[in-house]
């Protein structure tokens, strides 16, 4: 599933790519099912012959309001893709809505999987409003998630995936921060000391921050695989350093990095940087 990186990448290439003032013209729809709480119908009535007004992200959802007022947001979930074509390119199989814009283009959502979903809303915040914190966000300190983390006895992975917590973060990006801050993903968040909260505050914003720099984390040539609008696929595989890395050896000890089940997630540690209990 994309994270924060690999969204925020798909915003900004959406804004290199001149979207924002331009004219929604025409919606095609193949397969209504992607909409939510709207049929195909209201749908195109509502984007038509309004202009983007602004493109944003907020978590992993992406937003693009309107100049009536209304916003869209896509959450593209396990599989899905927002892809930049010309009016005259075929449509492939698993593209679902075609935008068109008054300058011969189409924005097209993409999902194989068909776990995506688009909605057209009055109120963002309503969707939005129980996302917990922007982990990039100056307000983000490690006061604030020393605040959040206090007197909680859920393990500390689960909880950073838990969008309520904290926006964003996504299995490969909550693997890579508690390998750099040396936390086992089972340790119980409110046993944190502060040196502890600060060590995983800084690590979430710099694998995150790297992740951006690196236009996101694609880890294969599926057609599922994340790839951005614009630059394609990302290239922060390359800087991973437990994530998918079971049997290799660890770059900052050499202990061969082991996988877990935590909470039915698939997990990457390094046993001797990141014992339980430590």
């Amino acid at each position: 599933m994309p994270e924060l990186p690999e969204v925020q990448t798909i915003v900004d290439d959406l804004v290199q790519a001149g979207l924002i003032g331009r004219i929604i013209v025409s919606c095609t729809i193949f397969w209504p099912g992607c909409l939510a709480g709207i049929d195909q119908y209201a749908f195109a009535d509502g984007v038509c012959a309004r202009r983007v007004a602004r493109l944003w992200r907020r978590g992993k959802y992406i937003g693009c309001r309107l100049s009536s007022g209304r916003s869209l947001l896509v959450h593209l979930r396990m599989t899905g893709r927002m892809v930049m074509h010309d009016w005259a390119a075929p449509y492939g199989k698993h593209e679902h809505v075609a935008l068109g814009f008054d300058d011969g283009r189409e924005l097209r959502f993409y999902d194989p999987r068909k776990f995506g979903r688009i909605w057209l809303t009055d109120n963002p915040d309503a969707l939005l409003h129980r996302l917990g914190p922007e982990p990039l966000s100056r307000n983000f300190t490690a006061q604030v998630l020393a605040e959040r983390l206090a007197g909680r006895q859920r393990a500390i992975k689960p909880l950073l995936l838990d969008q309520t917590f904290l926006a964003g973060l996504g299995n490969i990006y909550v693997d890579e921060a508690l390998w750099q801050a040396r936390l086992h993903p089972l340790q119980a968040a409110g046993s944190l000391s502060m040196d502890q909260v600060r060590a995983l505050h800084r690590a979430v914003r710099q694998v995150l921050r790297r992740g951006l720099a690196n236009g996101g984390t694609s880890l294969g040539r599926g057609q599922g695989n994340f790839s951005a609008t614009i630059r394609g696929t990302g290239q922060n595989r390359h800087a991973l350093k437990v994530f998918r890395r079971t049997g290799q050896d660890c770059p900052r000890c050499g202990a061969v990095i082991r996988r877990l089940v935590v909470g039915q997630r698939s997990t990457h540690i390094c046993p001797q940087c990141q014992q339980a209990g430590a």
